[in-house]
């Protein structure tokens, strides 16, 4: 069974444009309510869970409708981070937990993604089978069960207080200055409360979201603003969230970019010298530097690559037992503490390395020197297949024989824009931009 509708990340497209309509959300919140509960079953709970973009006052309630229409009762959160989700889905015992975003995409964008019970990401096969009850007729519930919808206050306070509990014991944030980006998004008010009650002087940005700004000139994937307001203040480190806070960035005290990998080479080091790092293996994506490998592997430790996208990394994670994961885009997962990638919970960690250790960011934030890499994205118009054009073909099969022991090259869809991304390592800076100019080329005539 395959899925059509459903992205790497689930649900993803521009607001009131299919599939993300109001008429659509209703059709999956019902049919995804009729998959968690089958035709005679109880009343489960679902929360619900966004963050600040315009459209998501317009999903919520589609979405509302439809999951109570199968006798689903509802427990709206308001704007949580995407990690909340998967904390109080399981947290709360609900069947079901959902979280309306486009994370790093602009306010017009909007996006909605299912967690299990568990508080996991469904797996392909759990969304591919939303789409075939989608498809079909859905039955609704009788008249006498549908379900109930209510708005719950503590949801994002819950959150915030197990994000306290994951900061080792007796540790404190005191004369640390840290500025926070949250993007306008989802955690303007959670993250610079929990730094704030774990000592942290704060300098807040991005924390006045109107609907239509969320991701605009800040956050992670636009960190100048943050970079900015940490020299300005002096700030020992700067954190940057994406708009659903669920990828995260770190800065120096010079306003130096700290990408996942090296966040992530920085905790599988410590970890492994503290034995909590299982197997000795770290999990992330076919994205990840070189360097990050060969830093691994002078220390004895493996790196195991996936596909891209966090919940392929959660996936294998769970598959092999291991216990640290995730993305060069920041998304940082600890299944010791979290389900998915929380951008929160791993700007703590870089925290509470920098208040156990008395190193600055700067020391803590460069493990390895990362081998050149470029990367290029191409949009390309709906229905067009850029990859499968032979001229594009052609120019790939050379770029892979001239990268031959000097590099690597992946190419790929995106899993929730319509681009074509195109990236290439190697340690010949001229070949790269040859080689990356030349298919990029080729991926724009296709298109």
């Amino acid at each position: 069974m395959t899925r059509k509708l459903f992205g790497t990340d689930g649900v993803r497209g521009t607001a009131n444009t299919h599939p993300m309509t109001a008429e659509m959300a209703l059709r999956l919140g019902a049919a995804a309510g009729r998959y968690f509960r089958p035709v005679g079953a109880g009343s489960p709970r679902v929360v619900i869970g966004k963050d600040t973009r315009l459209s998501g006052y317009m999903l919520e309630n589609a979405l509302t409708a439809g999951l109570t229409s199968t006798g689903m009762n509802v427990l709206l959160l308001g704007p949580v981070p995407t990690p909340a989700v998967g904390f109080l889905t399981r947290s709360m015992r609900a069947a079901l937990g959902v979280m309306i975003s486009a994370s790093h995409n602009p306010h017009e964008d909007n996006g909605i993604k299912f967690f299990g019970p568990d508080g996991f990401k469904l797996s392909d096969e759990a969304e591919a089978e939303i789409e075939a009850i989608l498809a079909g007729e859905i039955q609704p519930a009788q008249p006498g069960n549908i379900g109930r919808a209510k708005r719950i206050e503590d949801g994002r306070g819950r959150y915030q207080e197990y994000c306290k509990t994951t900061f080792p014991s007796g540790l404190r944030l005191d004369g640390l200055k840290v500025v926070i980006d949250c993007a306008n998004g989802a955690a303007y008010r959670a993250a610079p409360e929990v730094l704030w009650e774990l000592g942290a002087e704060v300098i807040p940005v991005g924390v006045e979201p109107n609907g239509k700004n969320i991701n605009l000139r800040c956050g992670s994937t636009h960190p100048e603003a943050a970079g900015e307001a940490v020299r300005a203040h002096g700030a020992d480190v700067g954190i940057c969230l994406d708009g659903d806070a669920d990828r995260v960035i770190i800065l120096d005290e010079t306003g130096k970019e700290a990408d996942g990998d090296q966040i992530m080479a920085l905790f599988a080091a410590r970890w492994a010298d503290e034995g909590r790092l299982r197997d000795g293996t770290l999990v992330a994506t076919v994205m990840s530097n070189l360097g990050l490998e060969r830093f691994l592997g002078a220390r004895g430790l493996r790196l195991e690559r996936t596909p891209v996208g966090d919940r392929y990394v959660v996936e294998a994670m769970r598959r092999g037992g291991w216990n640290l994961g995730g993305e060069q885009s920041g998304h940082i997962v600890m299944t010791d503490f979290a389900t998915t990638g929380d951008g929160l919970l791993a700007g703590l960690q870089f925290l509470a390395a920098m208040a156990q250790t008395g190193r600055r960011a700067s020391d803590l934030a460069r493990s390895f020197e990362t081998v050149p890499q470029l990367l290029q994205n191409v949009r390309y118009a709906a229905g067009q297949e850029p990859l499968k054009a032979p001229g594009v073909q052609a120019v790939i099969r050379d770029a892979e024989v001239r990268l031959n022991g000097a590099g690597r090259l992946l190419i790929r869809k995106s899993g929730t824009e319509p681009l074509i991304r195109v990236m290439a390592e190697c340690e010949d800076e001229a070949l790269l931009r040859d080689v990356v100019e030349e298919i990029v080329a080729a991926v724009r005539d296709a298109a």
